[in-house]
């Protein structure tokens, strides 16, 4: 297995947050394989690392990511057969939109610019999204005659409702930031300018929190369409179960009872 090289996603730690940068702008940052490899690795090693409290996902340039960029991937072997197109999005776009899902730290996406196709599934599979005002997102895929993948008929109707969705998908109109933030793809939008500080206000913020919480509130969000009611309260009742065992449930509770700001260590 081949990697990105280390210049077509940059990687920093500040304060406890994973910055991870997509750097393509010469090609508005369509995800390479490899650099989806590294990305996946890098939400891996932030959901395993206690000292990695939350994680920011951005771009270079004017896009965010314009998609899938096929080349560099491993060469087919013979004749496409049955079954090859399926396990080449199972174990591409889908990985990629999972391991954002799963990642066990709160994931926070900083959309610089045009986000299409599989890379707005890439921002919206995130758990909070910054948007700059020149940023656009795209279900594209109906331009090409494709069906949506990467997770987008099952991330989009749970942010939209499901008629918008499809209004989405069908015509595969640009959709402004602004008019984001009004449906509810977006938690902000801000001048281009001020991007990175707001996105890196907002990760410090959640690095500073208590973070097994938080990853236990996200489970809970995230599963809380998928199942009954009678699931989601035994799953609410679980996590908070596991979560009185943590340091910083303790921390919370002694700092209410002695009336001061928490000091949260991530354990």
């Amino acid at each position: 297995m081949t990697s990105a090289p280390a210049d077509e996603v940059l990687h920093r730690i500040e304060s406890g947050v994973s910055w991870i940068t997509l750097n393509r702008p010469e090609a508005m940052n369509a995800v390479t394989w490899d650099q989806r490899e590294r990305v996946i690795t890098l939400l891996a090693e932030a959901s395993a690392d206690p000292a990695l409290r939350a994680v920011v996902l951005t771009a270079t340039g004017k896009g965010f990511c314009a998609g899938a960029d096929l080349r560099g991937a491993p060469a087919a072997a013979g004749e496409r057969v049955a079954g090859d197109v399926a396990r080449m999005i199972r174990l591409g776009a889908q990985r990629l939109i999972t391991a954002v899902l799963d990642c066990e730290k709160p994931v926070l996406a900083a959309v610089n610019g045009t986000a299409a196709g599989i890379g707005a599934h890439l921002a919206l599979a995130c758990d909070l999204v910054i948007a700059a005002e020149p940023a656009r997102f795209i279900e594209v895929f109906v331009r090409r005659g494709l069906v949506p993948d990467g997770g987008g008929a099952y991330l989009l109707p749970r942010l939209v409702g499901p008629q918008k969705a499809k209004e989405l998908m069908f015509f595969g109109d640009a959709v402004p930031a602004a008019e984001a933030e009004r449906l509810g793809l977006v938690n902000r939008v801000v001048p281009s300018e001020e991007l990175e500080a707001t996105a890196r206000e907002w990760a410090e913020r959640l690095a500073q929190g208590p973070t097994r919480a938080l990853a236990l509130t996200k489970q809970l969000v995230n599963a809380s369409l998928d199942g009954d009611r009678a699931a989601a309260l035994a799953a609410e009742a679980t996590a908070q179960e596991i979560n009185m065992t943590t340091a910083d449930a303790n921390e919370g509770v002694a700092s209410f009872v002695e009336r001061r700001s928490p000091k949260y260590l991530g354990r």
